[in-house]
């Protein structure tokens, strides 16, 4: 359910380096260490990055963490035990929190790249990647998943696009129809032209919308890994450009690729307010779109 009155939330956005484990408790002592630090800041929502869960093919068998196939289908023993390391620790500390993602079989037989979200009462819900990148389509075999999902939590409704998916204005547009008043943008790029494309479709789904997004990446290397080996992205939380907003939409950005979390202070009642007495209306006005568009588009040669 949504917060009472719209009290503002304490979010936290993870810039999260892509480590090797010696075993599975390895993994489970990170995830609290950076649950706990989170937490103890006061931050009530937590977002973590896209493919953050790649760290666990370095508890694969050399042969098979240095295949990308292989470890698609090494990593399936090993989810129930990662969604339950990160629901337990939302239920520990009172959070909701969104889950690195990671490939997930389906029934068919079908990779997808899955995200979970954990609730403080210790409520699940996913969401699976809706469009794929070239290295997913291509080389990985990573496919789309089906559908949409909005999610009632303690700090509002949220939605989810994976990285690429932010770069679909129509996607962000259905979630924010259905009511999400967040959006939430783990990503995982390899090139500083792949994050500013995902960080600018950030800021622009939050100006095109009147909502907030958060961005959390992946950051470092991991040259052991041929899906992760190298990570870049700096963590921020974007708002529209507008009245009680920073001019340029940025709330909170890293200044560098230090591995820890970026926290802001959001006010989603104030957001949601820019709807109604805003400097512009884009949320309202784009309907408008649709009957500019029936005419058709005129070509005109110059006389």
């Amino acid at each position: 359910m949504r917060p009472a009155g719209g009290h503002p939330v304490t979010v936290a956005t993870a810039q999260y380096p892509i480590e090797a484990f010696d075993d599975v408790e390895g993994f489970r002592v990170k995830a609290a260490r950076w649950v706990q630090d989170a937490a103890s800041r006061g931050a009530e929502l937590l977002v973590f990055p896209e493919y953050g869960a790649m760290e666990l093919a370095s508890l694969l068998p050399e042969a098979e963490r240095g295949d990308l196939a292989a470890q698609l289908h090494g990593l399936q023993p090993l989810r129930e035990a990662f969604v339950e390391t990160w629901r337990a620790l939302a239920v520990a500390h009172g959070v909701t929190l969104l889950a690195p993602s990671l490939p997930w079989r389906l029934d068919d037989g079908r990779f997808v790249n899955r995200a979970w979200l954990c609730g403080p009462d210790g409520g699940l819900g996913h969401q699976d990647k809706q469009v794929m990148t070239r290295f997913e389509n291509d080389d990985w075999g990573v496919a789309a998943g089906q559908g949409l999902r909005v999610f009632d939590t303690p700090v509002g409704r949220l939605g989810v696009l994976i990285c690429y998916d932010s770069e679909f204005p129509l996607l962000a547009r259905a979630l924010v129809e259905a009511g999400a008043e967040l959006l939430l943008v783990p990503s995982c790029t390899d090139t500083r032209a792949g994050y500013q494309r995902v960080r600018l479709s950030a800021q622009a789904r939050a100006i095109e919308q009147q909502v907030a997004v958060i961005q959390s990446p992946t950051v470092g290397e991991a040259l052991w890994s041929p899906a992760v080996d190298i990570n870049i992205g700096f963590a921020g939380v974007y708002t529209p450009c507008d009245h009680g907003f920073p001019p340029d939409g940025v709330l909170t950005q890293a200044q560098d690729a230090t591995p820890g979390w970026q926290l802001a202070r959001l006010d989603l009642a104030r957001i949601r307010a820019l709807r109604e007495h805003g400097q512009v209306n884009n949320h309202a006005d784009w309907a408008h779109q649709a009957a500019r568009l029936a005419p058709g588009i005129e070509a005109v040669a110059l006389a």
